[in-house]
């Protein structure tokens, strides 16, 4: 370890103490800190860990957590960035707390921004790439879904031997050749019919002939047991299947995968899929099916604003992170099926990290949401007056409905409301910005971690 990076650690590691103990924070600015003193050190924090970066549109975070359960079943060295923080000093951050134990191999699970691959693999040389999925996703930042794979592939093509762990059900993922070994995942439960997704689903065009796919099976948006009738493309062969699914709610969903039977205590179509990348994570590194099954069921899965559930006056807040049209539609498409009254919040922010365009907020089917059970509907964040005319379209003037700039007054409407369940949407800044206040009022340990 050279002087520099000894200093630039050593100064790294005492702003964390400070930020940590005194500000409650600290999950990328010591990061920042220290790539100031040395801007390659992120390779010297990492040169004796297997890493495995996990990364796309959506379910990076959740991803990351199951898989770091998964794998601290059978290892102890299991360094990850929980809070979400995913550019290169969150991840240096990340390095500069982890705990070791003087033996045993050493992992460095780490969720990784789409554009952010490429510089992470350059000092980390990853053992593995787990890729959940592309969705359009902050048009200003990453441009259409072939755009994002690219900045991707540009990592991945840095280590054509690493292994690649990828969603099976993406067409994307199979649109271009590649050295690494592949492993898939994806959903197969039987019962194939003659399907097509809906005409303004993004990434249905045929990599080899651009011929319009269609599917046997379909799970949502262009997800699904894919072929193309013109040229033969179809998915590729799945290693790791979700072969049944039993029963879902907006809090759990009962599965099997391999035929491996586990119930997951958080709702959603799309979290199947993420906890479906942390089993096939699990078997790469010889977790038996088992303890990966035990470490899956464990009612423990909500993490950091996403379907994180929050004590408020009694009431049960879940605090769910929106960002991009796909995401939105998936968590309505949940919520509108639990069977009792709820009241609903959504927050919207359009800063850079949210992503400054918000014509995505109408590709979500807010009008499929069942307004009879929704006795008060609420907008907010800095763009409330764009979500709200797009909530007063979907029907929400049939509830009591409120539209609240100040998000101190949002809260304080929340803790009035008639319902026992609250659903509250966030893009990411009005999320960090609602936990952060509710963590000064008492109601979270603290507000960003």
């Amino acid at each position: 370890m050279s002087l520099r990076s000894t200093a630039a650690i050593t100064v790294g590691k005492s702003s964390h103490w400070f930020l940590h103990h005194f500000l409650h924070g600290g999950t990328s600015l010591p990061g920042k800190i220290t790539l100031a003193f040395d801007p390659d050190v992120l390779e010297t924090l990492g040169a004796n860990y297997e890493t495995v970066l996990i990364t796309g549109t959506n379910g990076k975070t959740l991803t990351t957590a199951l898989t770091v359960k998964v794998l601290q079943t059978t290892y102890q060295n299991v360094l990850t960035n929980p809070s979400g923080s995913n550019m290169k000093q969150g991840i240096v951050t990340a390095f500069l707390t982890a705990k070791k134990t003087a033996s045993g191999k050493q992992l460095a699970i780490l969720e990784t921004d789409e554009a952010n691959v490429e510089l992470v693999t350059r000092y980390l040389h990853p053992k593995v790439f787990v890729l959940t999925n592309i969705f359009r996703d902050q048009m200003d930042r990453y441009g259409e879904i072939y755009t994002t794979y690219d900045k991707i592939l540009n990592g991945i093509r840095l280590e054509p031997k690493a292994t690649i762990i990828a969603n099976g059900d993406a067409p994307i993922f199979n649109s271009k050749d590649l050295p690494n070994p592949t492993i898939y995942y994806g959903f197969d439960l039987g019962n194939d019919q003659e399907l097509q997704a809906a005409p303004n689903t993004d990434g249905l065009l045929c990599p080899n002939c651009q011929h319009i796919l269609h599917y046997h099976q379909l799970t949502y948006s262009n997800l699904g047991k894919y072929y193309c009738p013109n040229c033969g493309f179809s998915r590729p062969q799945l290693q790791h299947i979700v072969t049944e699914l039993t029963e879902q709610t907006p809090v759990s969903s009962t599965i099997k995968i391999d035929n491996q039977p586990l119930t997951l205590h958080i709702g959603g179509t799309y979290n199947i899929y993420n906890a479906l990348a942390a089993y096939s994570v699990g078997c790469f590194f010889d977790v038996p099916a088992e303890e990966i099954a035990t470490a899956l069921n464990a009612n423990d899965q909500k993490v950091f604003g996403r379907q994180e559930v929050i004590n408020l006056e009694n009431k049960e807040l879940t605090l769910i992170l929106v960002k991009n049209p796909v995401g939105l539609d998936q968590v309505l498409q949940m919520i509108k099926t639990d069977q009792q009254p709820f009241s609903l919040a959504v927050l919207l922010n359009a800063n850079y990290a949210d992503g400054i365009d918000t014509s995505w907020i109408w590709d979500g089917r807010f009008e499929q949401l069942p307004f009879e059970r929704v006795p008060v509907v609420l907008a907010g964040g800095e763009r409330w007056k764009d979500i709200a005319f797009r909530l007063k379209v979907a029907g929400a003037e049939q509830t009591d409905f409120k539209k609240i700039a100040s998000l101190p007054a949002v809260l304080e409407s929340l803790k009035q409301v008639p319902t026992k369940h609250i659903y509250v949407l966030a893009t990411y800044t009005a999320m960090l910005q609602l936990r952060k206040l509710m963590a000064e009022q008492g109601y979270l340990k603290e507000g960003m971690e």
